[in-house]
């Protein structure tokens, strides 16, 4: 870790993660905000679902480690929510096994330490039109329905207020823009600079109301070496300086 002891935020999960810091997204948005106030790691593994992130929660976020995040923001259900493969292949979990697989995660997450926080995202919708348009030849025939993320959003936030842990509801959250098909999608998965400010949002109004100490919203947060310098700009007056921070 460097020196000055910032707090620090994981966001943990799967390609809806991994890309948060291209294309405008919302990862990139809030290491923006949270400039010289916390430490924004990214820990996104492309097409993972629950059972991939259960197998290593531990060596991510081990037990033993001297430093703790003060927050993880966590995704996953998208990839979990596609429909099975008649090969028994592929990313799709049971709803139930989802459910259970999020519980353990959750609870190790939050056993950290008693400083760590945790917000769950839900799985976004999709725009099922974009994604066969754009499905290459590569891959099989993926059902990927926005019923089913909605199933599996219902289901994380039943499991979210069960255990006490904050949720963004991004499946709501975004169907109420009344163009959300064609502005909140890169691909009709993965989500545009302008889906990610909704995210980002959310996830903000959670940081503001949440009644943890310390609270970790960005305007409650210190800057980091704000102090005023002879160094800083200097003024118009040409006698003092401009602290821009």
């Amino acid at each position: 870790m460097l020196g000055t002891g910032r707090p620090v935020f994981v966001l943990f999960g799967s390609s809806i993660v991994q890309v948060s810091f291209s294309n405008g997204g919302w990862g990139a948005h809030l290491a923006d905000i949270y400039a010289r106030k916390a430490d924004i790691l990214l820990r996104g593994y492309n097409g993972w679902n629950s059972r991939r992130a259960l197998q290593v929660v531990d060596q991510i976020f081990p037990k033993e480690a001297s430093v703790q995040p003060d927050l993880v923001i966590i995704y996953f259900g998208g990839n979990d929510s596609m429909g099975c493969h008649s090969s028994g292949l592929g990313p799709h979990v049971p709803l139930e096994e989802y459910i259970e697989n999020m519980r353990k995660i959750i609870v190790h997450i939050k056993n950290l330490s008693d400083k760590t926080r945790v917000i769950f995202l839900t799985s976004p919708p999709v725009n099922e039109e974009q994604l066969h348009i754009l499905r290459g030849s590569l891959y099989a025939e993926i059902t990927r329905t926005n019923k089913d993320c909605g199933t599996y959003s219902e289901a994380c936030i039943k499991l979210c207020r069960d255990l006490g842990v904050n949720v963004v509801d991004i499946w709501t959250a975004i169907q109420k823009k009344d163009d959300w098909k064609t502005s909140c999608f890169l691909d009709g998965v993965h989500l545009s600079s302008e889906g990610s400010k909704i995210v980002v949002d959310e996830i903000l109004k959670v940081l503001k109301e949440a009644e943890w100490k310390p609270n970790l919203h960005w305007k409650s947060l210190p800057t980091e070496f704000a102090e005023d310098s002879p160094y800083d700009i200097v003024a118009a007056n040409g006698k003092d300086t401009i602290n821009n921070s």
